[in-house]
C-alpha cells in the first residue's frame, strides 16, 4: 500500500521513501483516527498528509515522551536543532521525518512561518504549564492547532481562493485540539499542565488544586464537571463553525475531512456520555463506529474521485 503511495505521488528517492515511510508509521501509530481518516485521500494525496503528521508527532515526541530520561535543557536542545536543520534544509539521518517534511513543504509550497509558528508553540511546552485566559490559550494553539490545518490546505486543495477557506481549517484544528485537551486533561496533569484557561475555570471554583485532587482520586469533583461542561460547548461552537469550511474543499478531499470531523465531534459526544469523568476512563469512538464512518467516506471518496462530487 505505501508503495503504490510513494509512487502515485511521484517519490521513488530511497532515502526520501524511508522518511515517508517513517512518518506514515507514527501516523498509524499514534493518530488512529486521523489515519484512518487519511485513507479517504487519493493516493497522491496520503504521503504530504503523514508527513506532517509525523513531523508534529517528532517533535511532540521530543517534549512528551515519557520513554526516556531527557532534561527540560536537553529536550530544547533536540527542539532547537530539529528547528535549525528544518529551516537550513538540511536532511539529518538521525531525525527521520525531516527529509519527508521538507520534500512536502517544497512541493507543496506549504509557507514555511507556518512551521515556525508551530515550533514556537512546542517551545512554550518546554516552560509554561497553565494559560490564564482563552486569550493565552489561542496564541498557544495557533502554532499547536490552527496552522496544522493551513497547512494542509495546499494538499486537500479548495475550490475557490485558499483564504476563503483557511479560517474555517484554523477553526478545525482548534476544535480537534480542545477535544484532546478536555479527553486528556488528567494525563496532561501528569506533565503538570493544564491546557484550560485559568479564569473560566475559576468561574466555576476549579483552580490546579481542585484538578489534581480529581487527579489522585480519579473522580470529577461536581465544580469540575460543571467547568468542563462549559469548555465542552465552547469546543462544539467551533466546530459548527469549522463544518463550513468543508464544501470549501476540492471534492476528493471533503470525504477525509468530514469522516475526521465526524469521528472528532463524536470524542467530544463520548466525553458528555461519561458525564466528563475523565479522570477515571479515556473517552473514544469505538472501533465499530470509527468502521461505520470509515465505510460511509469510503463510497464518497469514490463517488468525488469518479464523478468530482462528494
Amino acid at each position: 500500500m505505501i508503495h503504490t503511495e510513494l509512487h502515485a505521488a511521484g517519490i521513488d528517492d530511497p532515502q526520501l521513501c524511508e522518511s515517508y515511510r517513517c512518518c506514515r508509521r507514527l501516523n498509524a501509530e499514534h493518530g488512529r483516527t486521523y489515519f484512518l481518516a487519511t485513507r479517504l485521500l487519493a493516493p497522491s494525496q496520503r504521503p504530504a498528509v503523514h508527513a506532517l503528521y509525523g513531523f508534529a508527532r517528532y517533535a511532540d515526541d521530543i517534549l512528551d515522551s515519557m520513554d526516556d530520561d531527557a532534561s527540560a535543557a536537553e529536550r530544547e536542545q533536540r527542539l532547537d536543532r530539529l528547528s535549525a536543520n528544518f529551516f537550513s534544509g538540511t536532511v539529518d539521518h538521525s531525525e527521520p521525518v525531516l527529509a519527508a517534511v521538507l520534500h512536502t513543504a517544497r512541493t507543496y509550497r506549504i509557507p514555511l512561518d507556518l512551521f515556525d509558528d508551530f515550533l514556537t508553540s512546542m517551545r512554550m511546552d518546554l516552560t509554561v504549564t497553565d494559560y490564564p485566559d482563552r486569550m493565552a490559550l489561542n496564541r498557544y494553539m495557533r502554532g499547536s492547532a490552527a496552522v496544522i490545518g493551513l497547512e494542509m490546505l495546499p494538499i486537500l486543495g479548495t475550490v475557490g481562493d485558499a483564504g476563503e477557506a483557511a479560517p474555517y481549517a484554523e477553526a478545525l484544528g482548534r476544535a480537534f485540539q480542545l477535544t484532546n485537551f478536555l479527553r486528556d486533561v488528567d494525563e496532561d496533569l501528569e506533565r503538570n499542565r493544564v491546557y484550560l484557561p485559568a479564569d473560566e475555570l475559576a468561574a466555576f471554583g476549579v483552580d490546579r488544586d481542585v484538578l489534581t485532587w480529581c487527579h489522585q482520586n480519579g473522580q470529577t469533583d461536581p465544580k469540575v464537571r460543571r467547568a468542563l461542561a462549559a469548555q465542552h460547548d465552547i469546543a462544539r461552537k467551533i466546530y459548527q463553525e469549522a463544518r463550513k469550511g468543508i464544501a470549501l474543499l476540492a471534492p476528493q478531499s471533503r470525504p477525509c475531512v468530514a469522516t475526521a470531523f465526524t469521528l472528532y465531534s463524536e470524542i467530544l459526544d463520548r466525553i458528555e456520555a461519561i458525564d466528563f469523568a475523565v479522570f477515571s476512563q479515556r473517552a473514544s469512538v469505538g472501533v465499530g463506529r470509527r468502521l461505520q464512518v470509515f465505510a460511509a467516506g469510503l463510497i464518497r471518496a469514490r463517488q468525488a474521485r469518479r464523478y468530482g462530487v462528494a
